[in-house]
């Protein structure tokens, strides 16, 4: 599974808010040992929201958390864009999502609020904790939230909870090196493409320091990787020290 997020607010990129959801995110699906493929965070932007929903769905193996843009104003845009993209059909009322909506707000609930029943045609509905008032998914797989941190967090907690019902554990092993990325780059060159390879440099006191990480799924099959870069320092005498992280 790659996982998305779409952080959706101009009111984050102007600094008017702080992101939220990022975070929460990145270390809910921590817990089951996966991690975030991409996050975007973009303006309400129709033709922005489009390229990026586009991009997703090409990702025959995304799964997308999208956060905002499902209320009932004008610059709630998530709903129109998310029918067009993901079902190619106009959004639809929702039978079951407009009785809450009346339920809740009787006859406040027109001539605006009502349409946050308007959702793309075969939407299952997300319960929300703190209102009721649903986030919807298509195909088990594109999920849409609101904004509202209180809101979005214990739907997404929810889903993350079933879809990662079996827990990963991923292996890391990392070193610092006295010595600049230059000296392991053709040992770099010869990691397989299933090994998640991290290298940062750093300059400390004049000199170039480099850290590191090498990680997978398998434990023996890292480790044998990360011995190659061992047995390359050790060979050239340069100093290096492991790192627990």
């Amino acid at each position: 599974m790659n996982f998305y997020a779409l952080i959706i607010g101009t009111e984050i990129l102007n600094a008017r808010r702080e992101d939220k959801h990022f975070k929460f995110v990145r270390d809910e699906l921590q817990k089951y040992g996966y991690e975030l493929f991409a996050t975007f965070i973009v303006k309400d932007d129709i033709d922005l929201m489009k390229s990026c929903y586009e991009l997703i769905k090409k990702d025959k193996d995304a799964i997308l958390f999208s956060f905002g843009g499902i209320g009932s104003t004008p610059d709630d845009l998530t709903r129109e864009i998310s029918a067009e993209i993901f079902t190619n059909k106009p959004v639809a009322r929702h039978k079951v999502f407009e009785k809450d909506i009346i339920d809740r707000f009787a006859e406040k609930a027109y001539p605006h609020r009502v349409h946050m029943a308007d959702i793309p045609q075969g939407s299952q509905l997300l319960f929300n904790p703190v209102n009721n008032m649903s986030g919807f998914s298509l195909e088990n797989r594109f999920f849409f939230v609101p904004g509202f941190p209180e809101m979005a967090h214990p739907m997404i907690r929810d889903v993350i909870s079933k879809l990662c019902s079996t827990k990963l554990e991923k292996f890391r092993y990392t070193l610092l090196a006295q010595t600049s990325e230059e000296t392991l780059i053709n040992q770099m060159k010869l990691l397989p493409s299933h090994i998640e390879l991290s290298s940062l440099p750093i300059f400390k006191d004049g000199k170039a320091l480099v850290e590191l990480s090498v990680s997978s799924y398998d434990d023996e099959d890292v480790t044998r990787h990360f011995n190659k870069f061992i047995k390359e320092l050790k060979g050239k005498n340069i100093p290096y020290k492991l790192l627990t992280t």
